[in-house]
């Protein structure tokens, strides 16, 4: 599994709502994106959910790299970057996956943070699988993952949501759209 996600910055009296009609009307096209576990539309709104900034915010949890560089290569990102300039696409080595219980995704939390300096690399990323099995678990969940990016040593978890007060801390998103066409694909538990 591999996570990504690239985030637009914009304005602070942006209209949301150009966001809200571009997932609507293009948000079905990764529906059945061949390698992709998932792709939540997530977007931020300045004064919300202790939001600063007005955000357009995609995640994704990739199945394949195949199918994440067709995105990057093949066409699928060339509109991000032809609507709104070419962002910086973050990307992470999966740790783990876990479904909850929650059925319909409506907020996400991302929450990054630095691996320790010190310590044993096995102990940080055991507490991240760790961490990431205790939120899948937690009333209102749909899932939960983590994974690491060793050339900047940050650690991400990301989960999704039933109810706009997630149990979990981070920047809270909202879900737009979620295209999930390999979700049932996405290896559960640690992995590796």
């Amino acid at each position: 599994m591999h996570a990504m996600q690239y985030e637009i910055t914009l304005p602070a009296d942006y209209d949301m709502g150009i966001i809200r009609d571009r997932v609507a009307r293009r948000g079905h096209l990764l529906d059945a994106w061949d390698g992709l576990g998932l792709k939540a539309y997530l977007i931020r709104e300045r004064g919300l959910r202790g939001s600063p900034v007005n955000a357009y915010a995609p995640f994704y949890l990739w199945n394949t790299v195949e199918g994440m560089n067709s995105f990057l290569w093949g066409g699928g990102f060339q509109g991000v970057g032809d609507d709104f300039g070419r962002p910086s696409a973050r990307q992470w080595t999966g740790l783990a996956y876990e479904e909850g219980e929650g059925a319909h995704a409506r907020f996400a939390v991302r929450r990054r943070r630095s691996v320790p300096r010190s310590g044993l690399l096995a102990d940080v990323v055991a507490d991240a699988v760790g961490e990431a099995r205790a939120l899948a678990a937690r009333d209102g969940a749909v899932l939960a993952a983590a994974a690491v990016d060793t050339s900047r040593w940050e650690l991400v978890q990301f989960s999704l949501w039933e109810r706009d007060a997630p149990e979990a801390d981070g920047d809270v998103f909202e879900v737009l759209h979620l295209s999930a066409p390999g979700r049932n694909l996405l290896p559960r538990g640690r992995q590796w």
